[in-house]
């Protein structure tokens, strides 16, 4: 009689009410199966849901058109900026003899020179492939930079309140008053211009948004059951902060880490334009304009290649940043 028991205990599945770490109502559900020793493991069909749960967000990023077009745009630039020695038909750097006019104006269009020259005889197509080297690597740089400033700042403040917040948040205010080109230019007129000091100074001026984003997010998780919960069985602050609230915050992370990439890649070709960004003989997309600015009705080759290639880097990115919000968004809701 105890053997029958013990073998139908094998075959049962526990109906087990688990609490939602997103604050919805507990559900009972299939997860373990139990054997008469009174061992348990995650149950064959919670596995397979398991694994096909993060899925689900995939599937509507790949159902939104426009995201897939800005995945698309990002891949494009991605690989040309990786491939730039190789896809670049010229030195981007080298002045050619028989790259101007007799009047010392940049060539047209041609067989040889694919988009034109520039104004030193310079290959355009190929300074403008080096350019989304430059373009990317700010943005990545400088937008990751901003992304752990704003989540370190946005997740003390939002966690232990009291006087951390008030200061933190107070300085993001004070960082919020002041516009941020305004902001950018006159750190990077201060500080001496170079890839490096342009990322930085990108990163300064754009951390606040992130901060207080992530910010008002920690301030809702840190009030849900789950996390008093764990603070009331003894859990200390940090490990609470790595274990229930951090993996809330990812999605965020995600959407910032690619919306925030268009902003950068654009604030960077405005200092640039301006002259307090990535300096000459450095090829930037908006350095590229400053320099042909003159020539833009004689040749305008010279604005409309660059300024493309910032609107399609800028545009694929929007558009990819805000279709993974709305996919990771209905997923939470969910």
């Amino acid at each position: 009689m105890g053997s029958t028991q013990r073998a139908r205990g094998h075959e049962r599945r526990a109906q087990v009410a688990v609490p939602r770490s997103d604050g919805a109502a507990a559900a009972p559900v299939a997860a373990l199966a139990v054997d008469g020793a009174g061992g348990a493991g995650p149950a064959p069909g919670a596995r397979r849901g398991a694994r096909r749960a993060p899925a689900g967000w995939v599937r509507r990023f790949l159902a939104n058109g426009a995201g897939v077009v800005g995945l698309v745009g990002v891949t494009l630039v991605v690989a040309v900026a990786l491939a730039a020695p190789v896809l670049a038909p010229h030195d981007p750097a080298r002045q050619y003899f028989d790259g101007l006019t007799l009047e010392g104006d940049p060539l047209p269009p041609s067989e040889r020179f694919l988009i034109g020259t520039d104004l030193l005889g310079r290959d355009l197509l190929s300074r403008v492939i080096h350019g989304a080297r430059v373009s990317l690597l700010v943005g990545v740089v400088a937008n990751g930079a901003a992304v752990l400033i704003g989540l370190v700042v946005g997740v003390l403040a939002g966690y232990f309140r009291g006087t951390v917040e008030t200061v933190l948040m107070r300085l993001t205010d004070i960082m919020t008053a002041f516009p941020a080109l305004i902001l950018a230019i006159a750190l990077a007129a201060i500080l001496r211009p170079s890839l490096w000091i342009v990322a930085l100074v990108i990163a300064l001026v754009n951390w606040v948004w992130i901060a207080r984003a992530i910010y008002a997010q920690v301030l809702s998780v840190a009030r849900r059951d789950f996390v008093e919960a764990a603070s009331a069985l003894g859990m200390s602050a940090w490990r609470t902060l790595l274990r229930h609230i951090l993996p809330h915050l990812v999605s965020t992370l995600m959407v910032f880490g690619t919306l925030g990439i268009s902003t950068t890649v654009l604030l960077e070709a405005s200092l640039s334009f301006l002259g307090v960004g990535v300096q000459p003989p450095m090829p930037s997309w908006g350095g590229i304009i400053n320099e042909s600015q003159s020539y833009f009705l004689d040749a305008p080759w010279l604005v409309v290649f660059p300024g493309a290639a910032i609107l399609l880097t800028s545009l694929s990115f929007n558009l990819l940043g805000e279709a993974l919000r709305d996919a990771l968004d209905l997923a939470e809701r969910r």
